[in-house]
């Protein structure tokens, strides 16, 4: 057992987050794997927590998807009024579009990167975050089941991913992103990179 307090960092309105959450992503899934989808939102939660992130950093990490992928500008309407300017304002930031069909993917990738540059300090710790916990699930899986990895995506080639994670890391070292999150996500693309060429060393020879 952890050690108690009296003030504790994380109130009601969490637990309204956690299961709000869990409603707009009940029937979404984990590309490949086929976990409940809250397991990425919980662990990139964790994330922020244990980073030192607030209660309010906290509760945008839950609700960071809901937008792109349950609802829209509708929903950002839910969530700021449910849980404040504030966490509207980062799940907004984080949200790469809320348009329905998705733009093509080069396209907002290209668009969050630059965007990256604009959004507030607190918005940065939880898309270091979302991407660390891709980024590991990526790594993980692609130990597992080797190039199969990528026909999980709409973009198959895995030099585009690589593309995209190291220019994340780029975005996040301009703006001085200090979390250990940010060395931790570097090490994770490193490897992953090293896999791919290996793999792809091996295909050629």
């Amino acid at each position: 057992m952890g050690a108690g307090t009296t003030d504790p960092r994380l109130t009601g309105q969490f637990a309204k987050a956690l299961v709000f959450a869990e409603l707009k992503h009940h029937t979404q899934l984990r590309k490949g794997g086929g976990a409940p989808y809250i397991g990425h939102l919980l662990s990139v939660a964790g994330l922020v927590i244990d980073a030192g992130g607030t209660e309010t950093q906290a509760i945008a990490t839950l609700l960071h998807d809901a937008v792109e992928d349950a609802g829209g500008p509708a929903t950002l309407t839910e969530i700021r009024a449910n849980f404040g300017a504030d966490v509207a304002r980062i799940v907004d930031e984080c949200s790469d579009t809320d348009e329905t069909p998705k733009p093509p993917w080069r396209e907002r990738k290209q668009r969050y990167i630059a965007h990256l540059d604009e959004v507030g300090a607190d918005t940065l710790l939880v898309s270091v975050a979302d991407k660390l916990d891709n980024a590991r699930a990526m790594l993980r899986d692609y130990r597992d089941v080797g190039p199969k990895l990528w026909q999980r995506f709409t973009v198959t080639d895995p030099q585009q991913h690589l593309w995209y994670y190291r220019e994340l890391l780029t975005a996040y070292r301009r703006r001085g992103a200090g979390s250990w999150m940010v060395d931790e996500l570097g090490r994770v693309v490193d490897e992953l990179a090293r896999l791919v060429t290996q793999r792809e060393r091996t295909v050629v020879v």
